[in-house]
């Protein structure tokens, strides 16, 4: 009898460690993606830009996915702080964002985040405001969305073309809005967003040394630290790109991290550029790169060794912007996700 007794308290014993040890490792599981996919509109159901305006049954169908128990819409400063390793989150995270306060913001987006309690980030460029520019939001407008939890982010004074500026102008530009940004919503933003994407290395650091923590670009991909802080992707939704097949794409993406980019400046000097990477050894080697360019522009993707992806193209960009992305089949029937935005002066 005694013996049969220990035994089974030994067997409880060990069932209960065993559903400790499994809790905690679906606990670890959980939490433990150091990436996001970010999300940027611009204008809701404004039906004359097309190219910045997202339809308002498309909004409604993305945020219909979005409230699936499978994805986690954060605020974007949990999600930098993923990034840095800080505070992992969990796999199928997703961040909004909303470049410059246009007034469809708040009539029509704002309500439906704030019905379904979803965090976003608007980045707001201080002269349209200043100026009551028509189609764009008001300060007091901007103020009821900080009052409600709405991140507020930096993108400008002007929302210029910012690698066409010495170092003087970039300061100014970037000083100028902060100061406009503190008194009107009381503290300067920690995260900042390049207007068109655009950058080259000089306004990157500028960026940097004015103390903001992450910066946000227009190439597609999912972000990850392995490119850095201050370049980091967003899928841009539009009327054209914001189908649910895309959609689908992007909030389920996995990062592709990489090393030894090249060129590492988006302007370029060489036109087509000489492009390419080193895969993180975490990926696993036989799986194919796919890469695509802008303008249905012809390209070979080249592989050298295990790691190492050499784009080239066989005619150069237009004059403006081009854009090269890269894709790679992963577990579950998703995606990792890598683009890179190129400025052709």
């Amino acid at each position: 009898m005694n013996f049969l007794y220990f035994i089974v308290i030994f067997i409880k014993i060990l069932f209960i460690t065993n559903s400790s040890v499994a809790q905690e490792n679906i606990v670890k599981n959980i939490n433990s993606a150091n990436y996001v996919s970010v999300i940027m509109y611009h204008r809701f159901g404004e039906d004359n830009y097309p190219s910045t305006n997202i339809k308002l049954e498309q909004f409604e169908e993305h945020i219909n996915e979005l409230l699936k128990p499978k994805y986690h819409v954060i605020d974007i400063n949990e999600a930098v702080n993923a990034l840095k390793n800080i505070k992992l989150v969990q796999d199928r995270s997703v961040v909004i964002t909303i470049d410059d306060a246009y007034s469809s913001v708040f009539k029509y987006a704002w309500p439906i985040f704030k019905k379904n309690k979803l965090p976003f980030t608007l980045f707001v460029s201080t002269d349209v405001i200043d100026n009551n520019t028509p189609g764009y939001m008001s300060w007091e407008q901007i103020r009821i969305l900080r009052d409600n939890g709405v991140t507020i982010g930096h993108h400008t004074k002007s929302h210029a073309h910012m690698h066409n500026f010495n170092k003087d102008e970039i300061n100014y530009e970037l000083s100028e809005a902060t100061d406009r940004l503190v008194k009107e919503i009381g503290s300067k933003p920690k995260i900042f967003a390049y207007p068109y994407g655009e950058y080259n290395l000089e306004v990157l650091n500028e960026v940097k040394n004015h103390g903001f923590k992450a910066a946000f670009a227009q190439h597609s991909g999912v972000a990850h630290k392995s490119l850095g802080l201050y370049e980091l992707p967003r899928f841009a939704m539009n009327e054209i790109y914001g189908n649910m097949e895309r959609f689908k794409l992007a909030v389920n993406g996995l990062p592709m991290p990489i090393s030894d980019l090249s060129p590492k400046d988006p302007v370029i000097k060489k036109n087509p550029p000489y492009y390419g990477f080193t895969l993180s050894p975490d990926i696993k080697p036989q799986n194919t790169v796919r890469c695509f360019a802008s303008h249905f522009l012809k390209s070979e993707t080249k592989k050298l060794g295990n790691k190492r992806i050499e784009v080239r193209l066989a005619q150069p960009f237009k004059s403006g912007r081009g854009r090269i992305n890269c894709t790679m089949a992963a577990q579950d029937n998703r995606w990792r996700w890598l683009g890179r935005q190129f400025i052709i002066n």
